[in-house]
């Protein structure tokens, strides 16, 4: 249905191609763009960008263009002419410019679902307040003394109920859910967090729509999907406002909201504010960690002696305890190889696979010259999966970790002013999570299950899985355990 309505927009926009000519030829300035192509009026390249991430194999799309015009390259996606970068140098110019030569700016249907006050869309003085108090709530000492203690349990409490066939992409979403609404608002699993995760998947199936409700029925979804949510949250806000007046305080991050002034000067931040400022922290700590949890079991499985050798390591940690007892500071610390298992993941799975910025003054970069209010898009994934950057690049080798690797070309999380705050929850909150599973359960896939890209990275199927319980793993583990000590 999208892509009918797509046509139409298609067979409207023809009238309007003079008007783009004459707009691209017509301005004065002595500009020399990238080379490139915008290819249809107003849709441009975003059939072609779409039709290439819903497959399992998107790079055609960037391969080909770098090719052809070179890592910097002008396209046209998602209503706007956008200069795209897969060169690392470049990417690194442009994150770490942040806020002095580029400010953040993204498509319309990303913007309209995050909500204007969203952490995404800040800029200026306000962001770096912000980041900065996010980062406060994801430190590792924070994470050490607070936050551990949880993820332990909430991942435990849900593997518990784990028997036969599983749908991982399903049940890592849900924790990853129940994990970032308790850092958020201290609320405990309950049948009001599962309702409001499957309302809240359908906001996330609106990201990389043409946001106009009368041409996506996805995007009108989502927008609805996106009310429903803010209202939730806004209910729980203004309970916890009352809550906070009559003396009553939490330890997340809505009391820490609460605490803050919103314009610098004592001045408290609105309801809707924090609404919106809830729900951009939800978009970056639910799809992306649940994802990341996903692939690298996907990837484990299809690399057998990498999934032996994360057992062994893993065993090894829970040798040294009860079954009972949770993973504590100095087990996540010693674990080498898994931290190898997930830097490979994010590295050839690139959840995020890139991020837009706009030009704030006219820029000069490797020779062309790209003028203020240019849309620019710094490919991360073109630059994870680079031959000439990563040896074999699209293998999954966890090994290359273990020896020096040039850290400049890797950057999942981002980089500059906007690097991605809570980088290290992340990581712990997927070594907890590969730590139980390993630990407790073998597992085999159900079927083959294709990755795709789009709207997000995904596997079509859900990973589905079938577990069982490793009954006597942990009983010989602690047994080779003390044959060792003896």
């Amino acid at each position: 249905m999208d892509y009918f309505l797509l046509s139409l927009l298609f067979t409207f926009s023809l009238s309007t191609l003079t008007f783009f000519l004459l707009r691209r030829t017509g301005t004065g300035r002595k500009t020399r763009l990238p080379p490139g192509t915008i290819g249809l009026p107003f849709i441009g390249e975003t059939l072609q960008l779409i039709s290439a991430y819903k497959t399992e194999n998107p790079e055609p799309f960037i391969d080909s263009r770098v090719a052809k015009y070179g890592p910097v390259f002008t396209t046209h996606v998602f209503g706007e002419r956008t200069v795209f970068s897969a060169d690392p140098e470049t990417n690194r110019f442009i994150l770490q410019n942040e806020g002095r030569l580029f400010e953040s700016s993204y498509p319309g249907s990303i913007s309209n679902l995050v909500g204007k006050h969203s952490l995404l869309l800040m800029r200026g003085c306000l962001h770096r307040r912000m980041h900065s108090l996010t980062m406060s709530f994801a430190n590792s000492t924070i994470i050490k003394d607070h936050l551990l203690v949880d993820i332990d349990r909430l991942v435990r409490l849900n593997l518990e109920s784990w028997t036969g066939r599983v749908l991982l992409m399903e049940e890592a979403k849900k924790i990853t859910f129940e994990l970032t609404l308790k850092q958020l608002l201290s609320i405990e699993p309950c049948e009001w967090t599962e309702n409001l995760r499957k309302i809240y998947m359908r906001v996330i199936e609106g990201f990389f729509c043409i946001p106009i409700p009368m041409f996506s029925i996805t995007y009108r979804r989502a927008i609805k999907a996106r009310e429903r949510v803010a209202e939730a949250f806004r209910l729980v806000v203004m309970q916890r406002r009352r809550e906070s007046e009559r003396g009553m305080k939490k330890n997340d991050m809505l009391a820490a909201l609460f605490d803050s002034g919103g314009d610098g000067g004592g001045v408290g931040f609105t309801d809707d504010e924090i609404v919106d400022f809830l729900v951009s922290l939800l978009v970056a700590g639910y799809d992306t960690t649940s994802t990341t949890m996903t692939l690298a079991v996907k990837f484990l499985t299809d690399t057998p002696l990498a999934l032996a050798q994360l057992k062994e390591e893993q065993d090894e940690i829970r040798a040294k305890k009860t079954d009972s007892m949770p993973l504590e500071w100095e087990d996540y610390k010693s674990m080498r190889f898994t931290q190898c298992v997930i830097n490979e993941t994010l590295r050839v799975s690139n959840i995020i696979s890139g991020v837009f910025r706009r030009t704030m003054t006219d820029i000069d970069i490797k020779g062309y010259r790209i003028p203020k209010g240019s849309k620019v898009f710094t490919s991360l994934r073109a630059v994870h999966l680079g031959q000439e950057n990563f040896k074999d690049a699209r293998v999954f080798d966890p090994w290359r970790w273990m020896k020096s690797s040039n850290p400049t070309n890797f950057m999942p999380f981002g980089g500059g002013p906007r690097r991605c705050p809570g980088n290290e929850l992340a990581r712990v909150a997927l070594s907890v999570f590969l730590h139980h599973l390993v630990t407790r359960f073998s597992w085999e896939p159900v079927e083959d299950d294709k990755v795709v890209y789009f709207p997000t990275t995904r596997t079509q199927k859900r990973y589905p899985i079938i577990v069982k319980r490793r009954s006597n793993a942990v009983k010989q583990c602690k047994e080779y355990g003390a044959e060792k000590s003896s």
